[in-house]
């Protein structure tokens, strides 16, 4: 510790009075602030403050917002300071104590020296030593000459308010960021503080004096721990500190600090520490007198010799000269493993612009020289010297261990003459910047460098090291190392930018220019903030190294960095805290434990900015001209993706379903226009929309945990916002059944955005399908396809996994801490029935009201040995059996929290169940406590029976024993296809595989206008499934329909045309028309194969001949034929009440009783025709608008022909045979009536054409076909006998006039 040499001030302030001899300290003698007032006390005193704090305070460098009105502020009491006079009490005023003393007591003043020499002999004097009577006279002196430099002390020689406060006081108590302003007054203060604005809050002012020696070394005395940092060290510690223009020769001095601001660490970081933030000049205790300078001038280089003698091999040995010039450009510090460094470069005033000589300073002891440093003075550098940077051609100078800086004084040295002739070294070769026969892509962009002074208004992310600049401009500082001044750079904070990039439309969502320095530049503090800092959450603090492993690893440019920088932050906001922690999210990335947010980001990182690119290096980036760095040049980016949240992308589906429905798409012209009211609304109640990733723009990725529920038995992904149900497959035909995927985080990019949308409407006809008035509800279920091949899956932290995967953590069990005691046993699961409501019995005793059905399902199957329980990690060995040959069939209920392992459970694979807790006798045996009552074992033809409770948990077993997967063709129990069509009551319950072609909503018909209303005939609503059945021994597939009612609706998830889906044990029905149908039981299963395709190709239709509908191969249910048209049976056009499809006479229903709603009319026409292709003949039937097809109508004359029909209401006609008169219900000789029958009976309607059509009834085997019978044909004087086969029936879906002649049958008609 350095001793003052003389108790007198040098400085000329007033003398202290003789202090006491030491005492104990008094710790109550503390007096509030003199409050600013009137009197000759206050002349002077602004001017005395701004002339104290010097030209660069005076010039507005660290004034920043909003103060209180008086020095003293009202705050929470503390204890004690150690070593200092106790703190005010709270809730004093200023005016009161003026009042209570109006002059300062002698006791208190006394009571003061002894505190303030009490300290100084602990904090500041050597441990073990006697009190030091000049040091304490040097330190009140130097307080009291600070004091009274404000000029309004109000006759106050000490500043009895103010307490002393050493280091660790300042570490330890001090938990909220203050300021301290000994040569301030209130108005000095309030002036300062009112920079904060109207959103800042400025730092409250306590009234403390700190004295510490201004030291680089952060506590040891080794010379190699310095790192360019500057510190106040007393006996009690060490605290970091800024200071803006530092003197190097205040360092290793004592100093006392009249204007400082504290801020401390964060309070979740405890074992951070706070820094100071010395806003003025510090003040020696102990003034040194100037030394004076050397007494014969110094010889130096100027930076244009400096320059040539770098290519002087002989000139340079043993050479260590000084370097005088103006410092032109200072880089930034950088910091290595190994050691620290930067580079500055003097210029002369005299050379041309751009020559200078650049100076690498890399010794320990004089990396502090980067804060001394100010661009424009002139500096001299002593005892240089040469060196070639390793790895590199660059020859430059840098200092030595004995180099000093000193501020040039032309008075004080001389220029070295040398004589530079002689052999010249090769010059450094120049950069490659680009080769001259390439031409860089229109697309790159170059920055501006450029130098940049502004205020920091806003931080966007301080652990990305981006903030706001003047308001306008975005600053990112993370292309240096910027670890000091992270602390200190926030709102308020003056910032000088030299040679700082400026980018513009970088992209990227990025909408402001970036300013960005890099290592080339230097960020240097010009001004503090007078603002409190926001009080920073542990959250906003994380991910200050993965930021960096972006920029110094990962080598991101700026635009792809924005945009990275953003990315995290939409993840830490979709999944932190709740499913991941911030530090787990944002850790830094290691091989052995890489960090999630960089494994997401990662597969767009890795096309963007492919990894192995060559890494920064300073020195070529600090050195090299013309200069190179990553921020020169730039492409604009492109948002290469989202990640929404999943309530955002719900609702963006949603509404992107519903502004996409139209019913006029649904159902297209003409063939709604003759649809009656009902058809009309059924067609329309359910549609569905597949929303790819590639549809949104940017391109959307799906993130989210993976959750079973335990309401809805249903998987779900689940982030911060919500949950979103999700339909998984494991791959192609495979479901997922690993247990171990639930709470995992799922990345996919390959996903369906399915939303099923039902609507209930009450359009009259087709002509109002444009009025969304007849909409009376509209509902949409939402939910996600993807298969899990396509994702990425990431575990998450175990202490986390329980919260994130229930939807309602309150009601699922929790598990006790240690190690835990579990039992289990295996089964092989052979049948899963459908999830739905049911009752169960109700035991003996229990409540005798009638329970309401809930949520549940069960799975049978076989137990595969005994009970095992777990011995350490490991499984021990199954508990023997008593009887190893009896029956070990297994039926297990779920219901309640169980439910949620639904989507998990498949026939054909092997799990554990585990039962957690203390072994449990018979648990899973027949009469444990689980086990369901005798009757219902019986019923179901298992030896035991038991209820899954909500705290056991299943493992999906896989070993050399136990495959990972059975075979899909073996675990999938199939009906063949003749049991399937056949007429065999015994065989009710069928499985098998099949695609669905359409979903139909089946709304209820309406009840007759005689019944009564709540009556026993009401029908409820289903749902029909439309679905071509996948045969091995059949090309072509027959269609089968599907009904889905009540407890099974809604239908399951992924129901959807164009999937596939297996069956199992549908229920069989045989209609009264002898077709086929199935429907859904409570024993049903189902399992999605396969979604539907992303992009639907309609494949064309197969062409044959008539007569291979009848030959013993399955024939086609739909397919196309070139056929000719012989003759015509029927014809019949009506107009019928849209309402209640009675007839309409001039547009009038005819219904009895009550009238419909609306009077709307639709036409309606149908009409048989027999064709013949030359191998088998057909009578097809035509609806609606193929009628016209089949007349050779135009729409104009179809119209017209429909009109004309409107006025009688209905025409038919029907034709006998080939040749006959048509029976016709209206009079013969009407002229539409004859019309319509020359029409039928002309060329234009028996033409050939191409029929495309569908059998009018599904294949089926419950009525065999009729055999061919015998027929007699005339041919002129010759009687022809042959077999003739039944005609075929069929549906037209399309007529088509041939494009070839040749498009006909086999065989040409012959008359």
């Amino acid at each position: 510790m350095e001793r003052c040499l003389g108790a007198t001030n040098q400085a000329g302030c007033v003398r202290a009075p003789e202090l006491p001899p030491p005492r104990a300290r008094a710790r109550d003698a503390r007096q509030e602030d003199i409050a600013e007032g009137s009197g000759a006390a206050g002349v002077g005193g602004a001017a005395a403050v701004a002339a104290h704090r010097g030209p660069e305070d005076a010039g507005g460098r660290s004034r920043s917002a909003a103060a209180p009105t008086d020095d003293v502020t009202e705050r929470p009491s503390r204890e004690p300071w150690r070593g200092g006079c106790s703190r005010a009490l709270p809730g004093r005023s200023l005016g009161r104590i003026m009042e209570a003393n109006p002059a300062p007591a002698p006791d208190s003043e006394q009571a003061w020296l002894e505190a303030a020499q009490t300290f100084i002999h602990e904090t500041l004097c050597p441990a073990g030593s006697e009190p030091d009577v000049q040091l304490t006279q040097s330190v009140i002196d130097c307080v009291k000459t600070t004091w009274l430099s404000q000029g309004k002390n109000q006759g106050f020689p000490l500043p009895l308010s103010y307490s002393f406060v050493s280091v660790q006081d300042l570490k330890t108590h001090q938990n909220l960021p203050c300021c301290s302003h000994l040569s301030w007054s209130s108005s000095a203060y309030e002036a300062w503080a009112q920079e904060a604005g109207p959103n800042g809050t400025p730092l409250p002012r306590e009234q403390l004096l700190l004295l510490g020696t201004l030291t680089d070394l952060s506590g040891d005395l080794e010379q190699e721990s310095r790192k360019g940092d500057l510190y106040v060290k007393d006996n009690t510690g060490v605290l970091t500190c800024e200071l803006i223009d530092l003197d190097l020769s205040w360092l290793g001095h004592l100093f006392l600090f009249p204007n400082w601001s504290y801020l401390p660490p964060a309070r979740w970081n405890s074992s951070g520490e706070g820094h100071l933030e010395l806003l003025s000049a510090p003040v020696p205790v102990c003034p040194s007198t100037t030394s004076p300078g050397p007494p014969t001038p110094l010889p130096v280089l100027y930076p244009e010799t400096a320059s040539r003698l770098l290519r002087h091999r002989g000139k340079l040995r043993g050479v260590q000269p000084n370097l005088a010039g103006k410092l032109v450009r200072v880089s930034a510090l950088v910091r290595s493993q190994k050691k620290a460094h930067f580079v500055l470069s003097l210029g002369s005033g005299s050379s041309p612009a751009g020559s200078h000589v650049s100076v690498v300073v890399q010794i320990p002891a004089q990396l502090v020289w980067h804060r001394a440093l100010w661009a424009g003075r002139s500096y001299v550098l002593t005892a240089l010297r040469v060196v070639r940077i390793r790895g590199h051609c660059y020859r430059v100078w840098t200092t030595s261990p004995s180099s000093h800086l000193l501020p040039l004084k032309p008075e004080c040295v001389r220029e070295l003459e040398l004589e530079l002739d002689g052999p010249l070294l090769e010059a450094d070769p120049a950069p490659s910047s680009s080769q001259d026969g390439d031409r860089e892509p229109a697309l790159i962009r170059h920055s501006t460098l450029l130098s940049y002074t502004g205020k920091v208004t806003g931080v966007l992310s301080q652990p990305a090291g981006l903030y706001e600049v003047d308001g306008q401009l975005a600053l990112c500082l993370a292309y240096q190392q910027f670890h000091s001044l992270r602390k200190v750079v926030r709102p308020g904070v003056s910032l000088e930018l030299q040679d700082v990039h400026l980018l513009q439309s970088v992209g990227g969502g990025t909408r402001r220019p970036v300013l960005a320095p890099c290592l080339h530049g230097a960020i240097l503090l010009r001004g503090f903030s007078c603002q409190k800092p926001e009080n920073q959450s542990f959250y906003q603090a994380q991910g200050a190294s993965l930021f960096e492993q972006l920029i110094w690893e990962r080598q991101l440019g700026l635009p792809l960095y924005l945009w990275a920088t953003r990315a995290l932050e939409e993840l830490a906001c979709k999944l932190c805290p709740h499913m991941l922690r911030h530090h787990q999210l944002l850790q830094h990335s290691s091989p052995g434990n890489p960090s999630p947010g960089l494994q997401l980001l990662a597969p767009v990182l890795d096309v963007l900015a492919p990894p192995g690119s060559t890494r920064r290096n300073a020195h070529k980036e600090i050195l090299e001209e013309p200069h190179h760095c990553p921020l020169q040049k730039y492409t604009r980016l492109q948002t290469p993706c989202s990640f929404p949240t999943l309530a955002t992308l719900k609702e963006e589906g949603r509404c992107r379903a519903w502004a996409a429905f139209d019913p006029k798409t649904l159902l297209p012209l003409p063939e709604s226009s003759h649809l009656t009211s009902c058809q009309l609304n059924q067609r329309v109640s359910w549609s569905w929309l597949s929303l790819l990733p590639a549809t949104s723009h940017p391109a959307q990725i799906l993130i989210g945990v993976l959750a079973a529920s335990s309401h809805k038995g249903c998987l779900q992904l689940r982030d911060k916002s919500g949950s979103l149900p999700c339909l998984i497959l494991a791959k192609h035909c495979q479901p997922i059944t690993d247990s171990r995927f639930i709470g995992c985080l799922v990345r996919t990019e390959k996903f369906q955005l399915v939303i099923e949308r039902n609507v209930r409407s009450n359009f009259p006809s087709y002509k109002e399908l444009n009025m969304t008035g007849f909409i009376q509800k509209q509902q949409a279920r939402v939910y996600i396809q993807f298969f899990l091949a396509d994702a990425l899956i990431l575990p998450v932290p175990r202490p986390l996994l329980h919260s994130a995967t229930s939807l309602t953590p309150q009601a699922e069990p929790t598990l006790p801490d240690g190690p835990h005691v579990e039992q289990s046993r295996l089964f092989l699961l052979s049948h899963k029935e459908a999830l739905m409501k049911r009752n169960f019995c109700v035991p003996p005793g229990a409540n005798p009201e009638v329970p309401k059905p809930i949520l549940s399902f069960c799975v049978s199957g076989s137990w595969l040995g005994g009970t095992q329980r777990k011995d350490g990690t490991a499984w021990g060995p199954p508990e023997p059996k008593g009887d190893e040959n009896k029956d070990q069939k297994v039926l297990l209920v779920f219901r309640g929290s169980s439910v949620r392992w639904f989507e998990l459970l498949h026939p054909g694979y092997v799990y554990r169940l585990v039962a957690p807790g203390p072994p449990t006798p018979l648990l899973f045996e027949e009469g444990g406590p689980s086990c369901i009552p005798q009757r219902a074992l019986e019923l179901a033809g298992c030896a035991s029976c038991l209820t899954v409770q909500d705290e056991w948990t299943l493992e999906l077993e896989s070993g050399p024993d136990f495959p990972a997967g059975p075979d899909t063709s073996k675990a999938l129990p199939k009906t063949s296809l003749d049991d399937l069509l056949s007429g065999n009551s015994s065989d009710s319950l069928v499985s098998f595989s099949a695609e669905i072609l359409s979903r139909t909503l089946c709304e209820p018909l309406p009840a007759p206008f005689w019944a009564k209303p709540g009556g026993s005939r009401t029908s409820r609503a289903s749902v029909k499934l439309t679905v071509a059945v996948e045969a091995a021994d059949c090309q072509s597939r027959p269609h089968l329909d599907i009904y889905i009612k009540e407890p099974h609706l809604p239908p399951p998830l992924g129901l959807l045309p164009g999937a596939r889906v297996h069956f199992s044990q549908l229920e069989k029905k045989i209609s009264r028309c002898h077709n086929i149908y199935c429907c859904f039981r409570p024993s049903t299963y189902l399992q999605v194969l396969s979604f539907p395709p992303e992009t639907t190709i309609s494949a064309p239709l197969p062409h044959i001949f008539l007569a291979e509908l009848l030959q013993g191969g399955r024939a086609p249910f739909q397919a196309s034929a070139s056929c000719h048209i012989v003759s015509v049976f029927s014809l019949q056009l009506l107009w019928v009440c849209a309402h209640c499809t009675s007839l309409c006479p001039q547009g009038r229903c005819t219904r009895q009783g009550s009238t419909c709603p609306t009077q709307t009319s639709v036409s309606q026409a149908s009409i048989r025709l027999l064709v013949e292709d030359g191998t088998a003949e057909a009578v097809v039937t035509c609806r609606n608008h193929h009628v016209a097809t089949a007349l050779g109508l135009c729409p104009s004359e179809w119209t017209s022909l429909l009109e004309s029909v409107r006025g009688p209401g209905k025409v038919a006609l029907q034709f006998t045979g080939p040749g006959a008169q048509p029976e016709s219900s209206a009079k013969v000789d009407e002229p539409l009536t004859l019309f319509l029958r020359t029409l039928c009976t002309s060329f234009s309607v028996l033409r050939p054409v191409v029929l495309s059509f569908e059998l009018e009834r599904k294949p089926t085997m419950v009525t065999p076909l009729e055999p061919p019978r015998l027929q007699r044909f005339q041919c002129g004087e010759l009687t022809l006998l042959t077999r003739v086969n039944p005609k075929i029936r069929l549906s037209c879906l399309s007529i088509q006039e041939p494009k070839h002649p040749s498009s006909l049958g086999a065989f040409s008609l012959s008359c």
